[in-house]
C-alpha cells in the first residue's frame, strides 16, 4: 500500500518531539490493562522506549486500552530489575521510584530535565525491595482522601505528564533529540513496518524515502 503524505508527515513530526532520555521501568506490573495503558501514557509525553521486567506470568497488552502504542514506543524486557538498572545507568538515566516512603519527596519538587527513569511497580505489590534500594530518589503524590494511592498507570500518568512540563518549558520539544541516524531508521521502521522487518531479516538496509516517504529507487 503506497504511503500518504499527510500520514508521513504526521508520524515525522511525532518521532521529532520524542525525548531518547525519559523511560518507564515497569517492576513487574501485573496487569494487562494497566501496562496497556502505561504505554499509551508513555506515547502521549514522547517516550520513545520503555522498559519491563514481566511478571512470572507473563504479560501481554490489552487491546482496549493500548491504542496500538507498541507500534510507536518499543519494549524493551529485562529478566530482573538488576539488570534493567544496569542497562539504564549505562545510559546515564537516573532511576526515580514512584513510591511513597519515608524520605519520599513531592513529585514535583523533582527535576526531570535529565536523563530520567521512573520506576513503578505492580498494583498490589508495589516496587520490589532491589528496585526500592536501587533507586536514586523515592517520589510520593499527594493525597488528601481516604485512599493512599493511586492506580499505577494513573500514578505514572502524573510524574509523566509533569515530566513533560518541564521538558516543554525548557524547549526540549522544539526540535528532534534524536541522532540523525536513528531518526531516519525510526521513521522507516513507523512507517513501513513489514518492509523494515524483511529487511532485517534478510540483512539488508533500509532504502532511502523521498520527501512524502515514499520508497526510492535503489541503486544497483
Amino acid at each position: 500500500m503506497p504511503m500518504r503524505p499527510e500520514r508521513f508527515h504526521r508520524l515525522r513530526a511525532v518521532l521529532r518531539r520524542r525525548q531518547p532520555d525519559l523511560t518507564v521501568l515497569m517492576d513487574r506490573v501485573n496487569k494487562s490493562h494497566n501496562f496497556s495503558a502505561i504505554l499509551r501514557n508513555c506515547d502521549a509525553v514522547g517516550v520513545l522506549n520503555a522498559h519491563v521486567i514481566p511478571p512470572e506470568e507473563g504479560l501481554i497488552l490489552h487491546r482496549g486500552t493500548s491504542a496500538g502504542t507498541k507500534k510507536w514506543v518499543k519494549v524493551h524486557r529485562h529478566e530482573s530489575v538488576e539488570s534493567a538498572v544496569t542497562v539504564l545507568r549505562k545510559d546515564g538515566f537516573r532511576l526515580i521510584a514512584a513510591h511513597p516512603s519515608e524520605g519520599a519527596v513531592d513529585f514535583r519538587n523533582v527535576d526531570y530535565t535529565g536523563a530520567t527513569a521512573i520506576l513503578v511497580g505492580a498494583e498490589l505489590h508495589g516496587i520490589s525491595e532491589a528496585g526500592l534500594k536501587l533507586a536514586d530518589l523515592h517520589v510520593k503524590i499527594p493525597m488528601t482522601g481516604m485512599v493512599r494511592s493511586l492506580n499505577v498507570s494513573v500514578a505514572i500518568s502524573v510524574l509523566l505528564f509533569e515530566a513533560l512540563r518541564q521538558r516543554e518549558d525548557a524547549g526540549m520539544y522544539q526540535t528532534s533529540r534524536l541522532d540523525p541516524a536513528e531518526f531516519d531508521r525510526h521513521l522507516f521502521e513507523w512507517a513501513w513496518p513489514s518492509l523494515a522487518a524483511a529487511r532485517r531479516r534478510d540483512g539488508k538496509p533500509y532504502p532511502k524515502l523521498g520527501p512524502d516517504g515514499e520508497l526510492l529507487p535503489e541503486s544497483e
